[in-house]
């Protein structure tokens, strides 16, 4: 029961900060944005539960992400005044989500299951807080864009949006290489159960999760010249980003694991300690003597 409780307070305070943030936009349309964004889990939330799968639970986050989005562009549009900045940088957005939905979602329906799950369904509450959670994901990495689309002269286009666009199209690249190197090294039936050193994954032991914070700070420097006020924190975004993949999913759960299957292989523990775990040529700073 105590941690039932605890599961429901942390949704609680998720979906709190997520709207305390959304209300410092001083912008109502953002402010229903994040409402839809968790109403939209909530209501998967219970066939999901129902059922016990999580098999379209990241489905789920990308289709939030392509109707919070498409939502704020079409509350903004106006024909008089069409403004390419808030296209370009709404497009980036739907690309992305298109891209990793799809690539999650054929991934776990091969795969039959996501792991992390397996002991999160059983628990109402905690599969109820993991789904608020993906409502948090959803609001405040986004967040800093959808201001920017609905500030009242929409998306500002200077040297800091181009150097945003150069950083979202570098980071974006970096993650659909990372992945399409890990999932051809996976379809090799003599790659079963071993680990991938080569090519991105030879600078980085989480390339794909660098390329995603990289592409959430260039939609942050893209939206930055458009917020104002209280407006500017909404780009905590690519920290927020860092935060979940690092610290509570991703990486921390990857890197368990992966110590867990081949910690007392000598080429693994070589490789642990000779490749950084996110950021690439990081252990060249680290390991510098003074």
């Amino acid at each position: 029961m105590k941690q039932a409780l605890l599961n429901l307070l942390f949704s609680l305070i998720a979906f709190s900060i997520a709207y305390s943030i959304a209300l410092l936009t001083g912008l109502q349309v953002i402010q229903q944005a994040v409402l839809i964004a968790f109403l939209i889990q909530w209501l998967l939330f219970v066939p999901a539960y129902f059922f016990q799968t999580e098999k379209f639970y990241d489905l789920t986050g990308s289709a939030t992400y392509l109707f919070t989005v498409i939502y704020i562009s079409y509350q903004s549009y106006s024909a008089i005044n069409i403004n390419m900045g808030s296209i370009l940088l709404a497009s980036f957005i739907i690309l992305w989500a298109i891209r990793l939905g799809s690539f999650l979602f054929i991934r776990i329906h091969k795969s039959g299951e996501d792991k992390r799950f397996a002991s999160i369904k059983p628990s109402p509450t905690r599969f109820f807080m993991a789904w608020t959670f993906q409502g948090m994901w959803v609001s405040l990495c986004s967040m800093c864009a959808l201001t920017a689309i609905a500030s009242k002269n929409g998306v500002v286009q200077n040297s800091f949006f181009y150097m945003g666009v150069l950083v979202f199209i570098f980071g974006f690249v970096v993650e659909i290489i990372a992945d399409w190197q890990k999932a051809t090294f996976r379809k090799n039936p003599t790659n079963k159960d071993q680990f991938i050193a080569h090519g991105l994954w030879s600078y980085s032991r989480h390339p794909n999760y660098f390329g995603e914070i990289v592409l959430w700070l260039g939609i942050s420097i893209m939206s930055f010249s458009s917020l104002s006020g209280w407006q500017y924190i909404t780009l905590i975004s690519p920290l927020f980003t860092y935060i979940l993949l690092v610290y509570i999913s991703g990486v921390r759960i990857l890197e368990i694991a992966g110590r867990e299957k081949w910690g007392h292989l000598e080429n693994y523990q070589k490789y642990i300690h000779t490749t950084p775990s996110l950021f690439p040529f990081s252990n060249l700073f680290k390991n510098k003597k003074p």
